[in-house]
């Protein structure tokens, strides 16, 4: 077996980043036109791909997945005792935040 050739991995984790950045504007883009075209279906394809996408980049720049929910938590946690507005007007991220701790159970 040939030794792994270190440059080459981090050549590869390079490209892979590079890919998973253009892969999220790509998603960004059609949930843009699922929104004009009003297809459910197209938006739930684009936002469920934003999120994969978010969590592999994050694990490719070293964020465990674990890491991620945690921030995402209390970043959730801060919009709410802050009053953010989407908090205020909607209370989507105390619903946000349930949803999550309840997965967790």
């Amino acid at each position: 077996m040939f030794p792994v050739n270190h440059d080459t991995n981090i050549a590869k984790n390079i490209r892979v980043i590079e890919w998973l950045k253009a892969d999220l504007l790509a998603s960004l883009a059609a949930l843009f036109k699922g929104m004009l075209r009003g297809s459910e279906e197209r938006l739930l394809e684009s936002l469920s791909g934003i999120i994969i996408t978010c969590y592999v980049l994050g694990r490719r720049l070293g964020i465990s997945f674990t890491r991620l929910d945690l921030k995402l938590e209390n970043k959730l946690r801060q919009g709410i005792e802050e009053d953010h507005e989407m908090e205020s007007w909607y209370g989507d991220l105390s619903a946000l935040l349930a949803h999550l701790v309840e997965k967790k159970r």
